[in-house]
């Protein structure tokens, strides 16, 4: 159960695309945990908007499917399904035409109340996202408490993204958009900065004079799937690095706000997008799995792997690397941070042992699956055989520690924008400002040919690490 000041207000949900994959997937399984908790309740509407519904029946047993796991939690939970199913409604509309609108009209009317949350989430590509905002305004449902929620990716580059935020901008305020990266509402990350700012002794080492370098992970054992297409015309470079990546470089890298607030953070995280340095061509490496073109049907370019270099110009990063690679049907799914501190000065113990100076410590953020923070140390080897030497961790597994359930980013980020907390959603500069970045990256990829790797593998065979006498450190190598 949450905590009775966790609650939140009855609300209207209206999920454009409700049901398709990201919907059935994601959004609709986190509120009904939600709705098991009583954070949401039988006063809550979820509208589910579509252009073609074709099978209400049908559509329920899928859903039933993805929420099965909430459903065998609990003895009680199939009555409390049934439940949660009353207050979904299925609506066939078009947001290009606006058919359909009259009924999503009559449906917020029923319940309408200026201290309810009306949230529209947008599960449909960005190329709609305008037609979706005047649709909205023409309907005459953009109220106070109207909030808006978009998914990434936000355009396919920094001028559709100014023509995106400019068109949502024109019905739309900033306060009332809510721009989604799921990655921010995942525990681990959270902790991060639970870690760095509330932790005197880790935000006290956390800079260029302790630490050598960094190394961000988030290798995926899965294909594309129904998204081909998609993925086809993004690659991994827009799909996952614009976003997911680059929030976890400026949550590492970021200066400590003066409060914990929406807008310092932003700016905070902002300040690091503006000091990434233009990466140079034998600073990317692109791959692609070996049957992607088989599964397209032609021949593709189009990278399911990137592995880079991350310079920034400031002077508590200046001369740290941060090394970040992602990647699909490689041999792990794990997402994890490492960062690799500097050696000690001095050995002591070098009379003794050869190893004591070739662990340096690390910790390491495992953001998915087994959630946690491991501090990799070296200690002495207990007895009477002298100074002898092994690496020992402390280990923080959020498995072990929190016996409840970990609820899904989805559904925190999901009370937050009911709540009306914009403090883990990005703002529409720092959106360009990750474009500025990532631009010129895919124009040298262009020019890249990317090199096919085979399923199961990290990946091909590294060309960025090596330059510095580095080496990846596979996830693998961690678990303990």
């Amino acid at each position: 159960m949450v905590p009775e000041k966790s609650n939140i207000v009855p609300s209207e949900f209206i999920i454009v695309g409700g049901t398709g994959n990201l919907s059935k997937s994601k959004i609709l399984p986190a509120l009904f945990w939600r709705f098991l908790d009583n954070q949401i309740d039988s006063q809550s509407n979820i509208i589910l908007c579509d252009k073609y519904i074709k099978s209400k029946k049908d559509f329920f047993l899928e859903l039933q499917s993805n929420c099965n796991k909430a459903i065998k939690s609990e003895d009680n939970n199939l009555e409390n399904w049934n439940n949660f199913i009353k207050i979904i409604k299925l609506v066939e509309l078009d947001v290009v035409s606006g058919n359909g609108h009259l009924h999503l009209v009559k449906i917020i009317k029923e319940k309408f109340d200026e201290n309810r949350p009306i949230i529209f989430y947008l599960a449909i590509a960005s190329s709609l996202f305008g037609n979706s905002c005047k649709f909205i305004r023409d309907s005459g449902l953009n109220v106070p408490q109207s909030r808006l929620v978009i998914e990434k990716p936000i355009g396919k580059n920094k001028k559709t993204a100014i023509e995106i935020n400019n068109e949502i901008s024109s019905v739309f305020k900033e306060s009332q958009i809510y721009r989604i990266d799921h990655y921010l509402g995942k525990e681990t990350v959270q902790n991060l900065m639970a870690l760095r700012f509330a932790n005197t002794f880790f935000e006290n080492q956390w800079n260029n004079n302790n630490i050598d370098h960094v190394q961000i992970t988030v290798s995926e054992t899965i294909g594309v799937k129904e998204r081909i297409s998609y993925y086809n015309e993004y690659g991994a470079i827009r799909d996952m690095l614009q976003n997911h990546l680059l929030q976890l470089i400026c949550l590492i890298a970021m200066e400590p706000p003066s409060f914990y607030e929406a807008d310092q953070l932003r700016d905070e995280k902002l300040r690091v997008l503006k000091a990434l340095k233009p990466i140079t061509e034998d600073e990317l490496q692109t791959g692609q799995y070996r049957s992607f073109s088989d599964e397209l049907g032609k021949n593709s370019d189009t990278e399911t792997f990137v592995a880079l270099k991350v310079v920034i110009n400031n002077w508590r990063w200046a001369g740290v690397p941060f090394y970040v690679r992602t990647g699909k049907k490689l041999s792990y799914r794990a997402s994890e941070i490492i960062i690799t501190f500097k050696n000690k000065p001095h050995d002591i113990f070098s009379k003794f042992t050869k190893d004591a100076q070739d662990n340096p410590n690390r910790l390491i953020i495992r953001v998915q699956p087994e959630e946690g923070l491991k501090l990799k140390l070296t200690s002495k080897a207990p007895g009477p055989g002298g100074m002898r030497f092994f690496p020992s961790e402390l280990n923080l597994s959020f498995g072990d520690t929190f016996t409840d359930r970990l609820p899904d980013a989805y559904e925190r980020l999901l009370m937050d924008v009911v709540r009306g907390n914009q403090t883990l959603f990005m703002r529409s500069d720092e959106v360009l400002a990750a474009w500025d970045y990532i631009d010129p990256i895919v124009e040298i990829a262009k020019n890249q040919e990317p090199q096919l790797y085979r399923t199961g593998t990290m990946g091909p065979e590294d060309k960025i690490l090596c330059a510095d006498e580095n080496k990846w450190i596979d996830p693998k190598d961690d678990r303990s």
